[in-house]
């Protein structure tokens, strides 16, 4: 029997891989309904709504505004006025002008395919990632704790092969996931931006755009899977991967942010992971110093910025697959099986 096609099998039985797909894709079905009932398409109705309202909005201030400086006019003619803070002139309080008061406050939510589609794929490679990262880890890390590894190295000895045909079931049945969620989650937004937003101003460039997004988010995905996997292998269970990243968010981020923090570091979030994964997904995140500035020509204060770009996260990302897979394989050939 053909071990590549064994191993596919063998993960597609797996209870708790298998609830934890279904779990990651219904939290993606929840978020698709939910923007979908939140959001309405903008039309003549919903426009004269939001102009009758910004109107009561004016005219309540109005009225306030006129209630203020009768007070005022009451409090300068007990000479009180000073004392209860109202201005020497009472005439100089007036009302904002109507067109302070804009009807676009008041719009309902809609969806605009073209401008918020791009953060919605960062949402379906989170939850994705999420789900690679510990169903890779469960995968391999039950094979090793319940002596299923043993078992198939007396079948399959070739201990480097099966490690990594069994990383090509997973990664293969990622793929496949992947892409069949990440067609329907595009489908979902479709519809929700034909009936509850808009899509207009499509072309080519954004399809493109929103191509090389899902793209990278993919590979996010991927590469999570593959950390999972080699984590799980190289402590040979499941739970080594999952308290590794534990470890890794809560001692590494927090604790390294708090320590960054005192010694008055700049640019903190530099240091920390969800930063470099961000900047993968949307191409470049700029961070900035507001405790230093820069003096524009105008006199302004400019806060120093620095850019952290997808070339840097995807160097961060190459080093620790290599690390993560090259360490799994050189335990797998040097370290006892039995």
């Amino acid at each position: 029997m053909n071990l590549y096609t064994t191993e596919l099998r063998r993960l597609a039985k797996r209870r708790f891989v298998r609830y934890l797909t279904l779990a990651g894709l219904l939290v993606l079905v929840a978020v698709a309904v939910g923007m979908f009932f939140t959001n309405q398409k903008i039309g003549p109705t919903q426009v004269a709504a939001a102009e009758r309202a910004a109107d009561r909005d004016y005219q309540q201030n109005v009225a306030m505004t006129e209630q203020y400086r009768e007070n005022c006019e009451r409090a300068k003619a007990a000479g009180t006025a000073a004392k209860e803070g109202f201005p020497e002139d009472c005439a100089s309080i007036q009302p904002p002008p109507r067109e302070a008061f804009q009807g676009d406050w008041h719009l309902p939510a809609t969806f605009d395919f073209r401008e918020e589609f791009a953060a919605t794929i960062t949402t379906l490679t989170a939850v994705l990632a999420l789900v690679a990262f510990v169903g890779g880890a469960s995968f391999v890390g039950a094979e090793w704790s319940t002596g299923g590894m043993m078992n198939l190295l007396l079948w399959r000895p070739q201990r480097i092969r099966v490690l990594l045909t069994k990383l090509a079931a997973l990664l293969s049945a990622l793929f496949g996931v992947t892409v069949l969620a990440g067609a329907l989650w595009t489908a979902a937004f479709w519809a929700t931006g034909s009936f509850r937003g808009s899509t207009s101003g499509m072309t080519p460039g954004t399809w493109e755009s929103f191509g090389l997004t899902g793209l990278r988010g993919l590979t996010l995905i991927l590469v999570a899977g593959v950390l999972g996997f080699g984590l799980a292998s190289l402590g040979r269970h499941t739970a080594l991967a999952l308290g590794g990243v534990l470890g890794v968010m809560v001692v590494g981020q927090f604790g390294l942010g708090v320590v960054l923090a005192m010694a008055q570091v700049r640019f903190i979030e530099s240091w920390l992971l969800p930063t470099y994964l961000l900047a993968w997904m949307d191409k470049k995140v700029t961070l900035k110093n507001w405790d230093a500035c820069q003096a524009s020509f105008s006199g302004e204060c400019e806060p120093l910025t620095k850019d952290i770009t997808w070339q840097n996260s995807s160097v961060l990302l190459a080093v620790g697959l290599l690390v993560v897979l090259g360490g799994a394989i050189w335990s797998m050939r040097r370290r006892d099986i039995t």
